[in-house]
Formats: structure tokens, sequence, C-alpha cells
């Protein structure tokens, strides 16, 4: 690819047709595929803007879930390589979409030089035959795909029956993808999910062709190298090559937080990058094994990208991660919800987020999952859901049911942030005599749970101006921390000037570096919780954890002077913050149970 970066998936809906927007300019996005409702939405949005005629794909068809992913996916396969195939035939003059595509690249690579030195050509016959070369040098950016593996919920028909094994959201939404005509990979995030994954190598496009290559390719978002290794080998023995490791820091990201037990994001790509060949020589072999029993002869073995996410801010730290890791990539994304023409953020929402202060972006437990979730306070979604509490009807409706798990109460699943479920609960919880201040704290965590398959869509609705009257409009948004600092909406070229260092979008802001504002979470995190009532294998995970955590700061001790400047002043507060993030973890006592 010719950039060393790509836009994450950001929440269901910011970035669902962000590779309409930014794809021909090389750039590469992910798409999240969970909620074919929303999916449907948007191809019929995107159809009739383009003066396509729209066929609906009914719920009433054969598995429909997985052909509105497919349709939806080739639909933008189409628009985009038309896009591309249009701004080819530009001239290389100011304003058009081919010179803002060689204008955004990175100034050190070989493309951007080329044109560089075009542009000062005066002959003019060799200046047509440089743009035609540059032209056929020019390539789309990925139009790649997110599956959360664990949102996986098993549907029935009518009479409450499984008619099929591979009738779940997260299969259907693999079949979708496999069968769309996309050259490009899935991210699978969320841990691992063996029927999900077992079901891979039933498509052919994961596995090698007559040339040895893959149509599509997996990527898995990790957050520690033994996992990301488990589940390679577990695929490997599938034969299915894992073609990315998207390391993830496990707090300092926006959506759904997986904190790892203390493992820092330093000490982490340190053992990917020690391990990376022996890893991979590991992998060939049983992956090898794999296609012979299957009939396929492979050679030599692909190539295993890692790449890392979560806090990334300035040009310098990115980098440090490219430079010193070896990356080959990193991921921006909760910064691109204030690029306007990248991503799906109503108006109000991005005021809320330029305003922001780091008080107003937490990590919560609103997620319907049961696993921590970085909110906003400023929200309208956490509005709603305050107002209802005050009308004394928490919860919210529940008409997509993608996060129904819960049978406390009910003989199918029901999901923990609908009204149903909380008031169910808080019954239960109103029959056991509590005094005041624990019963408020109970009933707190019960009506904490928000929405997330309405809140997470309505964002595209709003700033499209297609909301229906009856829809909720409500928005919930799930960005990092890290956003925090950007006080301002960007144009696409501004924010790709800042990441390549061109440009400096946080010159002034006091902030921290990205290894010492992950490790601040980590110790605010290991703080909260142990605060809570802890029996003994807590007691011992949070000693772990700890002991984890002091491990990182050792790491950093021993490694950073080395990568920063003695002398530079992000030196001098990097040291200064890391002993006081020291000092506050020895204060932390985890009393014996």
């Amino acid at each position: 690819m010719i950039h060393n970066f790509h836009i994450p998936v950001l929440g269901l809906v910011f970035t669902l047709d962000t590779p309409l927007k930014v794809a021909r300019y090389g750039i590469s996005s992910v798409v999240s595929i969970v909620d074919d409702m929303i999916i449907e939405s948007v191809r019929k949005f995107h159809t009739n803007k383009n003066n396509q005629i729209y066929i609906p794909i009914l719920s009433s068809e054969d598995d429909y879930r997985a052909k509105r992913i497919t349709a939806y996916l080739n639909m933008l396969s189409e628009m985009i390589a038309s896009q591309f195939m249009g701004m080819k035939k530009q001239e290389f003059i100011t304003g058009s979409d081919i010179t803002k595509y060689f204008e955004m690249l990175p100034i050190q690579s070989d493309l951007k030089q080329q044109y560089l030195l075009m542009l000062h050509i005066k002959d003019n016959s060799l200046k047509k035959t440089l743009e035609a070369l540059l032209k056929r040098r020019m390539v789309l950016g990925s139009i790649d795909v997110n599956i959360m593996s664990k949102v996986d919920k098993v549907n029935l028909n009518k009479e409450g029956e499984l008619t099929s094994e591979i009738n779940s959201d997260a299969l259907a939404a693999l079949r979708g993808f496999a069968n769309s005509n996309l050259t490009s990979s899935l991210v699978l995030s969320a841990g691992m999910n063996p029927r999900l994954y077992s079901y891979l190598e039933s498509f052919p496009d994961f596995l090698p062709d007559a040339q040895q290559q893959l149509k599509k390719k997996i990527i898995l978002k990790v957050s520690d190298f033994r996992s990301a290794f488990i589940q390679a080998k577990f695929l490997a023995k599938k034969g299915i090559w894992v073609s990315e490791f998207r390391v993830e820091s496990g707090l300092n990201c926006g959506g759904h937080a997986f904190a790892t037990e203390g493992f820092l994001l330093g000490p982490i790509l340190e053992e990917f990058k020690n391990k990376r060949s022996s890893m991979i020589i590991e992998l060939f072999s049983i992956y090898h094994k794999a296609l012979e029993a299957k009939n396929i002869q492979i050679n030599d073995a692909p190539t295993i990208k890692i790449t890392a996410q979560g806090g990334v801010g300035t040009s310098d730290e990115n980098n440090l991660l490219l430079n010193y890791y070896q990356l080959d990539g990193t991921g921006w994304g909760s910064p691109f919800l204030l690029v306007p023409e990248a991503t799906n953020v109503d108006d109000e929402t991005l005021k809320n987020l330029i305003d922001a202060t780091q008080n107003d972006f937490y990590i919560s437990n609103s997620s319907p999952l049961g696993i921590p979730f970085n909110n906003f306070r400023k929200s309208s979604s956490e509005q709603q859901r305050l107002d209802r509490i005050a009308k004394n009807r928490p919860g919210s409706p529940c008409t997509k049911k993608y996060l129904v798990s819960n049978t406390e109460f009910t003989p199918q699943p029901i999901c923990t942030a609908s009204r149903e479920y909380q008031n169910f609960k808080i019954k239960e919880l109103e029959g056991q005599n509590l005094e005041k201040e624990s019963y408020q704290f109970k009933y707190n965590a019960i009506t904490e749970k928000i929405c997330l398959c309405e809140g997470l869509v309505s964002s595209f609705f709003i700033k499209n101006q297609i909301l229906k009257p009856k829809q909720n409009k409500a928005v919930a948004i799930c960005p990092g921390p890290n956003l925090a600092y950007f006080k301002s909406t960007y144009t696409l070229e501004e924010m790709l000037k800042h990441i390549y260092g061109e440009i400096n979008l946080l010159e002034g802001v006091e902030r921290s570096h990205v290894f010492i504002n992950e490790l601040r979470l980590y110790v605010e995190y290991l703080k909260n919780e142990v605060s809570l009532t802890l029996n003994a294998k807590r007691n011992k995970y949070f000693e772990n954890f700890k002991q984890q955590l002091q491990f990182g700061i050792n790491y950093y001790k021993e490694i950073v002077p080395n990568l920063l400047n003695k002398k530079d002043k992000m030196a001098k507060k990097f040291m200064e913050d890391l002993l006081e993030m020291e000092l506050t973890l020895h204060k932390l006592i985890i009393h014996p149970v």
C-alpha cells in the first residue's frame, strides 16, 4: 500500500461508507458488517444518490443477512472503481482529485518523489510521459471489513427452531463478505470464536489460488503476542493464513476496551518484533501441512504484517512505532471522527466532541455485551438514558436484537439494555430490601447499559438528513480518550499532513506520550477495580496485573532514553510522567483476602 496507516472500524456506522470517501486516494479503511439493517439502508441511500436502481433485499428472503452484506460490499467496490477510473482521466491541476491523491502521499514515498519531479519538468512531452507513469502506479485503498467474533447470535425461525448451524449473525456476515467481489481483508476482533474460525475454510477465497495468492486475507485484532499466536495456530491448522496482526492497546482505544493483564503496548510490540521470524516459521509448518491435506501446494511462507493502533496522536509517535518496532503500519481511528469528509458524525455530536475535556471520555459498563466500553458523557444517547431514568422508564426498546444474551427472566435471550430486562432486574432488586446506598449502587449498574444497536447508527441518518419522524435520534459514540487533545474539525488533507509530520494539529496542546497515556489508563483501571470487593482469585489476578505494569515501567525506563533525544522536552516529560505513574502504582495496595 502507498500509505503506512489505515482508518480502523469506528462503531457500526461512522466508517460504514468511509471507503467511498477515501479509498480512491489509496487510503485503506474498515467497514463494520455487524448490522445488516443499517447496511441495507446505506446501500439504498447511495444507490439512489448515484441515480441507480435500488432493489431491496427483504428480511423474508432466504439468507437475507448475508445477501445484504454481499450486495453492499459489491456496491462499494463498483462505485469506488468508477471513482478511480474517473480520477485517472483528470488533469494534474489545483483542486482536482488526482492532484489531491499525490499531495497527500508521505514525502518519503517513491511515488511522491516521482510526482514532485513531474511538477518541475518543463518539457511538455516528457511531462506527459511522467504523468502517464504516475497514473499507472496509482492504487486503491483496501475496503476491509470487521466482524466482532463474539457478536454471534444464533437465529431461529418463527417457530423458534434452529434452521441451520450456519444461520448465526457472525457466520452470515462472514458468508456475506466471502461471496462478495472484494479482494481485501477480514478483520476479526473481540477474541476467538472457534465456530466462526472453522467456517473460514469453507470459502476458496481464503485459500491460495493457482498462483499461490489469497483473494481474501485474514487480519486478527489482538492485544498480546500469546493470544495472537494461539489464534493463528488454530487457523493455520485449518489451512487459513493470518496476513496481519493488528495490535490494539487494551484501554487506549475506542469502542469496546479489552484490558490485558497489565501488558503495555511497548513491551507487547517488542515481543512481536523479537519473535516475528520464529513465529512465521512455526505457523508455516502447520499451514503447509494443512494445505497438503487439501491438495493445495504452496512453496514459500506468505508475509505477516504487524501493525498497531490505539492512542497514537503525533507523527513522532507514529514514526517511533514504525521505525523502532519495525511495524508495517499504524491505525488512526478516533481523530478521523473530526474529519467530516471521511466519517459520519452529525453536527451536534461533532460540536460536543470538539468542546469535550478529558473527563468526558471514560471507560464505562454501558455495553450490553458486559465488556468495558469507551463512552462519551456529552453524547445524546447518554442524555436520553438519564432522561428515561428520570421518567422512571429506564432501558430502551429492543428492535434489532443483535446483542441479546440474557436468559435470567425469559426463555429466549433478551438484551440487558432493554426496558424489558431492566424492569425485571429492578423488580428483583426491590425485593432484596437493601440499604439505600447499596440499592442505588446496584440500580445504577442495571440502568447504565445503553442500546448500541440504535445509538451507534443514528448519526448517519441525522448527518444525511434522512431520519424518519419516529426514528431514534439519540447518538451513541465511543471515541478513544486520545480524541480529547484534538480541538477542531479537519480536512482529510490536514489530518494526513499531521500524521506525516508536515503540520502539527496539536501545536501548543499539553499532552503526554502515547505510552504514558496508556499506562495512566491502566493504573486508573487497576485502582478502580481493586476498590471493589475482592476474592482470592481476583486478588491474585490484580497482583499479577500490578507486577506486569511494573515490568512495563522498567521496560520504558530502559528503552525510552535510547528512543527519544535526551535533550528533548518530550524525553524529560516522559521520564517525569513515568516516575509519577510508578509512584502512584507503588501506593496502590491490594489487600489480602
